[in-house]
């Protein structure tokens, strides 16, 4: 029997994941992943869009990409990207649909070089999850509710106190999740359901997050 991934009403349990696996999402391993520094301590969600070709939605191509089976002949756009090794642990589709490519346990390859809360190498620590999308192009209800969702039951596994978006751990370098990302619905939505006040969040401005002063800021690929 098939699992709707987009029913986001029932309450959250451990019994939701076996191990670092999510049951309701739809499973897609993806080799790009290794091991955690000891003593990593799991309290960061990275926020990322993402789209294949870019701007084209409902397609294999993006995870194609995570498990690396694009053709990257397949398209002009797949040029620029050819040979990349990259996942993140969760994709979001347009419609709400889940798919997990990493175990929440191990180091998935979503921030490349990166700094929040004053720690560096944010794929140490974080969980990435993608959303089906394009940097200033808006998303959908259906999407920030999985993500809650998703986020109340990672908080289950892991001790998340802080969520970011690629574009504020990796400024000048990133854009993504992009300025149609509205920050100020998903705190509303995160404080009604998870009780998660404002310090989980970059600071929001007219919905949009300004980067806070960081430690150290990188121009690197990855």
């Amino acid at each position: 029997m098939s699992i709707d991934t987009r029913q986001t009403g029932r309450p959250v349990a451990l019994s939701d994941w076996d191990g670092g696996w999510l049951r309701e999402a739809r499973r897609c391993p993806s080799p790009n992943f290794g091991p955690r520094p000891a003593g990593a301590v799991i309290d960061l969600v990275v926020l990322h869009s993402i789209s294949l070709p870019p701007g084209q939605y409902g397609g294999p191509e993006v995870e194609q990409l995570f498990v690396n089976r694009l053709d990257w002949d397949a398209h002009p756009y797949f040029g620029q990207i050819r040979g990349m090794e990259v996942s993140s642990h969760f994709f979001i589709r347009r419609d709400g649909e889940l798919v997990q490519f990493v175990d929440t346990f191990e180091r998935a390859w979503h921030a490349g070089r990166s700094c929040w809360r004053g720690r560096e190498n944010c794929n140490d620590d974080s969980v990435g999850i993608e959303l089906e999308g394009l940097e200033g192009d808006t998303f959908e209800a259906a999407q920030y509710q999985r993500l809650v969702r998703l986020m109340q039951q990672l908080a289950l596994r892991h001790p998340l106190r802080h969520v970011a978006g690629h574009e504020h751990i990796a400024p000048g370098r990133k854009l993504d999740p992009g300025a149609g990302f509205d920050w100020a619905h998903l705190q509303q939505l995160a404080l009604a359901r998870l009780g998660w006040d404002r310090g989980y969040f970059p600071e929001v401005t007219h919905g949009l997050a300004a980067t806070p002063p960081q430690p150290h800021q990188d121009g690197a690929s990855g």
